[in-house]
């Protein structure tokens, strides 16, 4: 690939150009706010001139309600030889495009599974999608050369090919991206009126639930409105097993014994179905996951805390395997979370503490 097209410069558009053009491709950049476009060609993401032109690979970056028809207008313009979306639904643009008459050989479907709470192009980054996977929708029609180019595209950008039909991979994000943010907003919308005093004791199992629902809501009912009908299934599912957990929980107000009893049942069921559901979300570089073990180190708030702790637990011969930061309430200081390896714990705790960190049991 020598020359791309990127239409579209919000962060996951402006992240691709961003990494195209750290590889040596020239890269043109398009967008309807063209205020944007020149904004990501500032960053270093490419050209926000027209191509001179026909380009090797055309990227459409634009919201689900508007892929069809951008992907429409660049491919009876001919603007490239070949075609690729990034849209997080799949199966509602290749129907739109093929109702419009378009030959689909020059097209393929993708959807890299990653991004940010922030949006735009000051938000995007070089290394977005360094690991992730990145869904490939192909079809028996698709020409070899396009397929050969999206997955160079995915090569460059460090990312995962994983191929999917088209409507299965909709019901997936339903099910691990769509649903979950929705339910994240529904817990955040409890903290809106709550009491200033309830909201000041928040710890990180609220920060965990609620991170996602920072996003910016014009971009979700985009996508939303664009997979309607999987999300919902799985909301009113969910309803169901809301609504029983309700029942168990005003079982355990009863002062009988028996419904006490049922009520607790039905607590402890929701939540062990949670224990094997979360062990099988995918560990560290899309493994299976593994248990590890934590070390709590005490650490004040100044620069260069984090770092000196992280060369340290290396001086020790200890990889970090995952970190969790919670920060005191009112305090300039925090715990650091450092998840190891079992047998790591004991030389970790031992090298911290002759280097004089303080340790919690």
């Amino acid at each position: 690939m020598r020359t791309a097209l990127v239409i579209g410069t919000g962060l996951i558009g402006t992240s691709i150009a961003l990494t195209l053009a750290e590889r040596g491709v020239a890269v043109y950049l398009a967008d309807a706010d063209s205020g944007q476009a020149r904004t990501a060609a500032g960053l270093g993401a490419g050209s926000a001139e027209e191509p001179p032109g026909q380009v090797d690979l055309a990227v459409v970056a634009v919201p689900p309600a508007h892929v069809a028809a951008t992907l429409a207008d660049a491919m009876r313009s001919g603007r490239a030889r070949a075609y690729l979306d990034v849209a997080s639904v799949k199966g509602g643009p290749r129907r739109e495009l093929a109702a419009l008459g378009l030959d689909l050989s020059g097209y393929l479907g993708s959807h890299p599974m990653s991004g940010r709470e922030q949006s735009g192009p000051l938000a995007a980054t070089a290394d977005l999608f360094e690991g992730r996977p990145w869904v490939l929708t192909p079809t028996p029609e698709t020409d070899t050369e396009v397929l050969n180019l999206a997955l160079e595209l995915v090569s460059l950008c460090r990312g995962v090919p994983v191929v999917m039909d088209a409507d299965a991979h909709d019901r997936a994000v339903a099910l691990v991206s769509h649903m979950p943010h929705l339910v994240s907003g529904l817990v955040a919308a409890r903290l809106e009126h709550a009491e200033d005093s309830a909201v000041r004791l928040c710890g990180q199992g609220i920060r965990d639930v609620t991170r996602i629902a920072a996003s910016d809501p014009r971009m979700w009912i985009d996508i939303l409105s664009a997979n309607p009908g999987p999300v919902a299934d799985l909301l009113g599912a969910l309803a169901e097993d809301l609504e029983s957990t309700v029942a168990a929980l005003r079982a355990l107000e009863s002062g009988d014994g028996e419904k006490r009893r049922a009520g607790a049942e039905g607590v402890e069921r929701i939540l062990r179905r949670g224990n094997a559901g979360q062990i099988r979300v995918p560990g560290k570089h899309g493994t299976a996951p593994r248990a590890y073990e934590t070390v709590a180190v005490l650490i004040s708030d100044q620069p260069g805390e984090l770092a000196r702790i992280f060369a340290d637990a290396g001086r020790a011969g200890v990889n970090i395997e995952d970190v969790r930061i919670e920060h005191a309430t009112g305090q300039q200081a925090g715990l650091v979370q450092l998840m190891v390896e079992p047998a790591a714990v004991g030389p970790l705790r031992v090298g911290l503490a002759e280097r004089g960190w303080s340790l919690r049991a």
